[in-house]
């Protein structure tokens, strides 16, 4: 067990058996009060955020995080196959790491994936945008590029998403995987 003072930003926690990846920490010192850290933390299950205070010298789990790039392959149920590039050992990933950026993602894509202890995984990371076809949508009126007006397409994984009038069906289009916003049209 390590104690509070050893932990830095960005370590992986176990409190109230949970979980947590320490956001922000602070050393406080207030006039004739006892020192204590404040530390900011965000629950990797649910994504809530809490900010806890501790004695200087009372005792926390630091958790040993391994983060490894993993291949996307495909989707099987409630998991994704994803394969170490270095190996090419396959490992079932959970969806509900990814959460609504699953629906961005397609076969192929590097994910960044953090395992406690070498074995369990613990997040997942999309890459920051992916380039997708425009399976359908609605034909844009010429000239109507005045205003910044959205309509929907689907993608080529079955997503839907907000593209602006000019983009048709076929195009290839860059969308942010984390919020599935629509950035650019791909260049070829």
């Amino acid at each position: 067990m390590a104690t509070v003072s050893d932990l830095s930003k960005g370590n992986y926690v176990r409190y109230n058996g949970e979980i947590a990846q320490v956001e922000e920490i602070q050393h406080r010192t207030p006039g004739n009060l006892r020192a204590f850290y404040q530390i900011k933390m965000r629950n990797v299950r649910n994504g809530k955020v809490a900010e806890n205070r501790f004695r200087p010298g009372e005792e926390i789990e630091i958790l040993r995080v391994e983060t490894k790039e993993y291949q996307y392959l495909y989707s099987d149920g409630d998991s994704l196959v994803v394969m170490d590039n270095e190996t090419f050992d396959q490992v079932y990933v959970d969806k509900k790491l990814l959460g609504e950026s699953v629906n961005y993602i397609k076969e192929g894509v590097t994910l960044l994936i953090a395992f406690e202890n070498g074995n369990n995984p613990i997040t997942a990371d999309p890459p920051n945008n992916v380039v997708m076809e425009v399976q359908y949508t609605e034909p844009g009126l010429a000239g109507d590029t005045a205003t910044r007006t959205l309509k929907p397409a689907t993608l080529e994984n079955g997503a839907e998403v907000r593209v602006p009038l000019f983009v048709n069906t076929g195009d290839k289009i860059k969308i942010d995987a984390r919020t599935g916003e629509y950035i650019e049209r791909a260049k070829e």
